[in-house]
């Protein structure tokens, strides 16, 4: 069964954010992450999720290193008739990122002036716009399409549609997004047609970069994929297989010690760095297509 592990209150934001980052970043600890402010009491509480049982010594000492200090934590087990990522989403407020701005329903705040808005609620698929990698990613968007006009753009990892429908809005061009979850490509369809561009997104699921709707689509002037470091590495090689000569390529999910490893393999396949983003310990990259 499912478990839930929940640090209540007694937490900085800065903490209970890079204690996500930390969580997030640990493959083998097979959990997703979230934190939010309780608004009743405005402290901060961490939560992360196991579809299998957790290994509690090694999320222990995670916690230790991170929040330098012993740490109580609660564990329970999850209602699987509750959707969990749904139910840590909630109290999340509207980010700004750039000239975008992303807001759940449930969120009333005005966006200011001149903003493109984008409404993406709770969602069983990653990408709400308040991790540091989609920021990181919706900046180096916004600053992109303010240089040039792109005709053919692809997002790759797509979860919620999020960077796919901030691409679509902005560009107003046709854009494939992918994702190797069919929930998340179900999800960022819906919210694609929730955000007025749902004719301009076809979202399908694809492992890698080698589905036939993928080789059809190229070459891409503008990719945009907020993935991990390990598989941007592995698909280095077919990122410049499917990109046009000039192309930008917008890469995040990178923590930042991880970029000089992540620019290298994208150098070896004649792409390089034009520009790093960091944000609280990550890293997105832009590069050309030399």
């Amino acid at each position: 069964m499912a478990d839930q592990i929940t640090l209540p209150a007694h937490l900085t934001r800065d903490q209970a954010y890079a204690l996500v980052d930390a969580v997030m970043a640990r493959e083998d600890l097979a959990m997703t992450a979230s934190a939010y402010e309780d608004e009743a009491t405005g402290e901060w509480i961490f939560e992360a999720m196991s579809e299998t049982e957790p290994d509690l010594e090694a999320f222990r000492a995670l916690a230790v290193e991170v929040l330098d200090g012993d740490v109580d934590f609660t564990v329970e087990p999850i209602d699987p008739e509750v959707n969990w990522v749904a139910r840590s989403l909630e109290g999340l407020h509207a980010v700004q990122a750039g000239s975008f701005f992303v807001h759940g329903s449930h969120d009333e705040t005005p966006a200011p002036a001149g903003s493109t808005t984008i409404r993406i609620d709770a969602a069983q698929a990653f990408g709400t716009g308040h991790h540091e990698t989609t920021t990181g990613c919706l900046e180096a968007i916004d600053r992109a399409l303010k240089l040039r006009r792109y005709r053919n753009l692809v997002d790759i990892g797509t979860g919620t549609g999020l960077l796919a429908i901030a691409l679509a809005k902005r560009s107003r061009q046709r854009v494939l997004a992918t994702d190797i979850d069919p929930v998340a490509t179900d999800t960022a369809k819906d919210n694609a047609r929730e955000n007025g561009v749902g004719r301009l997104i076809t979202a399908i699921t694809a492992d890698g970069l080698s589905h036939p709707a993928i080789s059809r689509g190229a070459p891409y002037d503008l990719l945009v994929a907020n993935i991990l470091a390990g598989p941007l590495v592995s698909i280095a090689p077919d990122v410049a297989r499917v990109t046009a000569r000039g192309a930008t390529i917008i890469l995040s999910g990178i923590l930042a010690h991880q970029a000089t490893r992540v620019a290298s393999a994208y150098a070896g396949s004649g792409m390089h760095l034009r520009r790093k983003l960091l944000r609280r310990g990550w890293a997105t990259l832009v590069l050309e297509r030399s």
